[in-house]
């Protein structure tokens, strides 16, 4: 459970890093809604947008493998969805865009979803 703990941190950090990434880009650009058409605000917007919009499933997997009895599992697959998320957010973040991150970071993300998946399906056929 200690590991699901420290990935459940660690996504916790990466969120905050995102969300006040967001809002320093705001001020400096005198933005209070929408992106104004400044690209690093874009940038900032979409990597905080895609972490919270990819996180809570790969949460709920991880919680649901813990809850089945399987804590090195959920914690394994956190640590996936950490890896993933912070990985895409670099390659998001940047302005000389390199899409290896994005994609490197959709593919251990959609790893996380996948494993965690097969494993639950696997206990309810058992």
């Amino acid at each position: 459970m200690l590991l699901l703990i420290a990935a459940v941190l660690l996504l916790a950090a990466l969120q905050i890093l995102l969300t006040l990434r967001t809002i320093r880009q705001r001020r400096a650009n005198k933005v209070s809604l929408g992106d104004g058409g400044v690209e690093s605000l874009q940038r900032a917007i979409r990597a905080h947008a895609n972490f919270a919009e990819t996180v809570p499933l790969g949460l709920a997997l991880a919680l649901l493998l813990a809850l089945q009895g399987w804590a090195y599992a959920g914690g394994g697959v956190a640590l996936l969805l950490f890896a993933g998320r912070a990985c895409h957010a670099w390659g998001v973040s940047r302005s000389a865009e390199d899409f290896r991150f994005r994609v490197t970071g959709m593919a251990v993300t959609f790893t996380s979803y996948f494993a965690a998946a097969a494993l639950l399906i696997g206990s309810l056929l058992s």
